[in-house]
């Protein structure tokens, strides 16, 4: 796979300019520009596209797709304070299965467009709350469905999780949600399985969204907005060819509501992971090479402690080798040829590995590792302070000629 020029670029003045090894998170906002406007410019009429800031709320980011998406997806005061300092009235989902009785109060204050209700204590709770605030609070139920979906990866649903109201108890809630006089019933969110990487699984998901809520709908005779799909797109982080088809479930979805639309309701998605996984980059230079009871390792400035997604999912994280001729000490270079090496971060913990027997037909101490899709759960997700070695640099690349924009 060819690396991007400005990428490669960046690293290469990094070491023509600092004495400090190479250790920086990179992100490309004109391919994160790129994405969000594809995605949003085939959705079909009726949709609405929410950026789930769960993935990386990185205040760059944030301001790269304000003009783009329709809103954005929370999952805490603090993500929603994130969002308001970018822009005073984007639209807010906000939700998550622990929202404490302040946080509700702020979200309220803060205008968001819709709370997802996650049990009928919540309910009560959101109602009581903005009867002090003299509002009336717009919510989507959360329901877990009982349908499965054996053929994801990670499923939200479908199974005892903490998320959401069981199916079976969905129509209690309803009826809780119709009495309380401070609380406005908008919708429902169904959101069943995550990373999920097939386009036609995805649309099947879908209908049977527009199926549960038509159903409840008529038998309760509600007057609904708007159906939450949720996210789940997925990126596949061992097999680079394999990705979700983006047009092919446009293209079903399209088909799909032809048949099964329910007029009036709008239907939103909040990908986070599938819009900005694709535009970030892990850059980790190599401090020594080893061999040790048989086994290559590369040891590198970095590791888990800044990017965790590999040893939470349990996996090798694809990398590509930039080559540095930069050579400062007196001494011969370390060097590898056609051997599979383990790439190991700097913390004292056997664990802090983020790739397993990769091949590699030439390594030396001084490469740099650039880790692909490093945009969505990377840094935020991490245990930045363990053994306090340094953070990372946070480089944002906004224009090709122009080269990095800032740097923290």
């Amino acid at each position: 796979m060819v690396l991007e020029r400005k990428v490669v670029s960046v690293i290469e003045q990094w070491k023509r300019e600092k004495a400090d090894p190479v250790c920086a998170f990179l992100y490309d906002l004109p391919a994160l520009r790129e994405r969000g406007e594809q995605c949003i410019s085939s959705l079909p009429q009726g949709c609405r596209l929410f950026y789930a800031m769960k993935a990386n709320p990185d205040r760059r980011l944030l301001e790269c797709l304000a003009p783009i998406v329709h809103g954005f997806e929370t999952a805490s005061i603090g993500e929603i304070r994130k969002v308001r300092e970018v822009s005073p009235d984007k639209p807010i989902i906000f939700g998550g299965p622990c929202k404490k009785d302040s946080e509700i109060r702020e979200a309220l204050q803060h205008g968001v467009m819709l709370l997802h209700a996650e049990s009928k204590h919540e309910l009560r709770r959101i109602s009581w709350i903005a009867g002090q605030l003299g509002v009336v609070a717009s919510v989507l139920i959360r329901v877990n469905l009982r349908a499965s979906f054996p053929e994801a990866t990670l499923v939200m649903a479908g199974r005892p999780t903490q998320f959401g109201v069981d199916e079976q108890e969905a129509p209690e809630a309803i009826r809780l949600a119709q009495s309380l006089p401070h609380l406005r019933l908008e919708g429902f969110h169904l959101h069943s399985i995550s990373n999920n990487l097939d386009a036609r699984l995805h649309v099947r998901l879908v209908s049977v969204y527009l199926e549960r809520v038509r159903e409840w709908q008529e038998r309760f005779e509600l007057k609904l907005r708007y159906l939450n799909a949720g996210g789940g797109f997925g990126i596949s982080y061992t097999d680079l060819d394999q990705t979700f088809a983006w047009p092919e479930f446009t293209d079903g979805l399209t088909r799909l509501l032809e048949q099964q639309r329910i007029p009036g309701v709008e239907l939103l998605f909040e990908p986070g992971r599938y819009l900005a996984a694709a535009c970030g980059y892990y850059a980790a230079e190599v401090i020594d090479l080893k061999c040790n009871h048989g086994k290559h390792y590369a040891v590198l400035r970095g590791g888990s402690h800044h990017f965790r997604l590999p040893g939470a999912w349990q996996h090798s994280h694809p990398f590509e080798i930039i080559p540095l001729e930069q050579w400062e000490y007196p001494f011969e270079r370390p060097e590898v040829r056609h051997v599979e090496i383990t790439a190991a971060g700097e913390l004292c913990t056997p664990k802090d590995v983020l790739a397993r027997d990769v091949n590699v037909a030439r390594l030396r101490a001084g490469d740099v590792l650039l880790f692909r899709y490093t945009g969505a759960y990377g840094w935020t997700i991490s245990a930045h302070d363990f053994l306090s070695h340094p953070h990372p640099a946070h480089i944002y690349m906004d224009d090709a000629a122009a080269g990095p924009k800032g740097e923290e």
